[in-house]
């Protein structure tokens, strides 16, 4: 039987696809609640204002002796002031009396200042002897070694604007507002479908002419670390029955990604399949690998079509789906760590497709990675990539280039 090949009408630059892409995409809108030991990394949906002080009250700052300030005025160590201690006060105890004139309690970091105090004279400034008397040898001033209530976060005050990034550190002042859970923005469910007659689920015999499943593997590995929720389906088969069905299934989650499908051959039907229900954005980038890229619109949602050679599809996974994945998950942009080497071996590209070129770091140069598309090891042995811009044929040896690391 002789083979129909469909040429793509036309490849759109990187750059355009990107917008594309962009406009399409919008923020997850469904939240859930979350316990804090869960909360790291998601986003909060909601605004978030203190119901009470932090801390709720007036607590020592050092270990030492809770003073009335007056007490210690004058205080060296030739001529100390001499103070009688009446208590001692541990962190999560408060005293069962006022400080009084000529008085101090010794007390712990982070213990409640007793009524009567209005500072602390560190342990280092005293001389306690067993008899209850204690020689101050310097002066303090009122709130000298103190935390006062509220110093933290005040009631009725703003902790965290919806939207907020949840970080340790914001976690933490979450915590001390007494909250055990809080609402952040859902994980978008990305559907990973892979597709193709020849493909096997790893673990399974080869029969003839068959390939293990890479690509449902390295997708779900992209959609975990940027946010999302993968959910693998079973690869489809070259049928439009089976392709068909695929896609209601998969179009029970927010983004469908698939691979393989893609390209110009007569049984790369998934596309028709897609179009005719939906709405193809655009089908073929310049851009190397990565050429028979698709992304549009079906069922209310949004396709992304990659190639099926597996540095192909990983290489547009990490171009295209990542910054849609973080803005459907409403993330910050992500910023991939850089770094500035010179090249190691020059480099031909193809004229007008801007080129995604891996490289590993060797001996403090970028050395050429890349094999061939369809090689995973293109990007296993690699450490990262460069970009080679559309109007570049020729990169020489020892020119800087900045690899974007993985």
């Amino acid at each position: 039987m002789t083979t129909k090949m469909r040429p793509f009408r036309r490849t759109i630059p990187l750059d355009e696809a990107r917008a594309l892409v962009e406009s399409a995409v919008r923020g997850i809108d469904r939240s859930e609640r979350v316990e804090l030991a869960e909360a790291d990394g998601r986003v909060l949906a909601e605004e978030l204002v203190a119901t009470a002080d932090v801390p709720p009250f007036s607590r020592a700052a050092m270990d030492g002796y809770a003073v009335r300030a007056p007490d210690t005025a004058g205080a060296t160590r030739d001529r100390p002031r001499a103070l009688t201690r009446v208590a001692t006060v541990f962190t999560g105890q408060v005293a069962g009396r006022a400080v009084r004139p000529g008085e101090c309690i010794e007390i712990a970091t982070g213990a409640p200042m007793p009524g009567g105090a209005d500072a602390v004279v560190i342990v280092e400034e005293t001389d306690g002897e067993a008899s209850g008397r204690v020689q101050v040898y310097s002066p303090v001033s009122p709130g000298q070694n103190v935390g006062p209530q509220g110093a933290d976060i005040r009631r009725g005050q703003q902790i965290l604007q919806a939207g907020a990034l949840l970080t340790p550190s914001r976690i933490g002042a979450v915590a001390a507002s007494g909250r055990a859970n809080i609402a952040v923005w859902a994980r978008p469910r990305v559907a990973i479908l892979s597709t193709g007659n020849e493909i096997v689920e790893p673990g399974a015999p080869l029969g003839p002419g068959q390939i293990y499943d890479i690509n449902r593997f390295t997708l779900a590995a992209v959609v975990a670390r940027h946010g999302g929720v993968p959910v693998p389906r079973r690869a489809a088969a070259d049928t439009l029955e089976d392709l068909s069905r695929a896609i209601d299934e998969c179009l029970q989650e927010d983004l469908l990604v698939f691979s393989g499908g893609s390209s110009v051959g007569e049984r790369d039907l998934i596309l028709d399949v897609l179009a005719a229900r939906g709405e193809l954005i655009f089908h073929g980038i310049a851009l190397k690998p990565g050429k028979p890229t698709a992304f549009g619109r079906v069922g209310g949602r949004l396709f992304f079509g990659m190639p099926g050679y597996p540095t192909s599809c990983l290489s547009n996974a990490y171009v295209l789906l990542v910054p849609a994945l973080r803005a459907m998950a409403r993330l910050p942009p992500h910023v991939p760590r850089s770094i500035t080497l010179p090249l190691g071996r020059r480099v031909r590209s193809a004229p007008g497709r801007h080129q995604i070129y891996t490289v590993a770091v060797v001996s403090g140069t970028a050395m050429p990675a890349f094999k061939s598309s369809g090689d995973i090891t293109s990007m296993s042995l690699a450490d990262g990539y460069i970009e080679i811009p559309a109007d570049t044929d020729l990169v020489e040896t020892g020119t800087m280039v900045e690899v974007k690391l993985f």
